[in-house]
């Protein structure tokens, strides 16, 4: 395997498991020793503090910037990850808040696994597809910010709620989780340069977005939501952008 996902450690001690003995095996002897990644339930009191990256709790959501490789493991259903008959629409998470997990996941590091519970015949709650229907087609839209991305310097903008920062092939990405009011975004992390470009997935147009610069940060002014192909949460592509506190001393914009 390339993942192996131990759960029910909360049972025993890891000694009572054998965890540590089959841990130097997988590692040390096994074939896939050399790619093999493991999460940190192997046992009480290893949650984490011991895995090649930290599960710790259901739905682990730190917030910040890690220094150790992480994942939220959470469900579609807000109370189970199995199937419930008497669910109703309420249980479940909107496509909004599916999204916002997903954005500040992935700004602070982590990796977000997502639980469905089939039904006992295998299928999928109709509520539950659409989920992921809707989840794939916001990805095919914005998923350069996401797939192989890194986190940025700053997990989320310092000014403006809502706004969480990806990296990825040179390119500093905002996931913006509202629509600003009047369409005009300002940001307290990002400063411009007289080289910036912005624009935004999505946009028909793929026009230049129209910038100003602030003190401190950075003002933006949306494209057509007409143009805009994303329904929930929109994307800013920013090149030649810096963190306000790690500015570099460049022409500024004179837009």
């Amino acid at each position: 395997p390339d993942v192996l996902w131990s759960d029910g450690d909360w049972e025993a001690e890891d000694w009572y498991f054998n965890s540590t003995l089959f841990l130097a095996w997988l590692f040390n002897d096994s074939p896939v020793k050399d790619t093999v990644v493991v999460n940190d339930r192997w046992g009480n009191g290893t949650r984490c503090a011991h895995g090649s990256y930290f599960s710790c709790d259901d739905r682990y959501n730190p917030g910040v910037l890690q220094s150790h490789k992480w994942e939220n493991a959470m469900t579609l259903d807000k109370q189970s990850w199995g199937y419930r008959r008497n669910t109703v629409y309420a249980d479940y998470l909107t496509i909004e808040e599916l999204i916002t997990t997903l954005a500040e996941t992935i700004s602070c590091g982590g990796n977000l696994l997502v639980n469905i519970g089939p039904t006992l015949d295998g299928m999928l709650p109709p509520l539950m597809e659409e989920r992921l229907l809707q989840m794939g087609e916001w990805l095919s839209i914005n998923g350069e910010a996401i797939y192989s991305s890194t986190p940025w310097i700053v997990q989320n903008d310092t000014l403006t709620p809502g706004v969480w920062f990806t990296s990825a092939g040179g390119s500093v990405y905002g996931i913006v989780l509202s629509w600003p009011e009047n369409g005009l975004l300002t940001l307290g992390a990002v400063e411009s340069s007289y080289y910036t470009v912005i624009t935004m997935l999505g946009d028909s147009t793929q026009q230049k977005l129209q910038t100003r610069e602030m003190s401190p940060g950075l003002q933006v002014m949306f494209p057509s939501r007409a143009s805009v192909s994303s329904q929930w949460a929109w994307v800013l592509k920013m090149n030649a952008v810096y963190p306000v506190s790690r500015a570099v001393d460049t022409p500024r914009n004179p837009y």
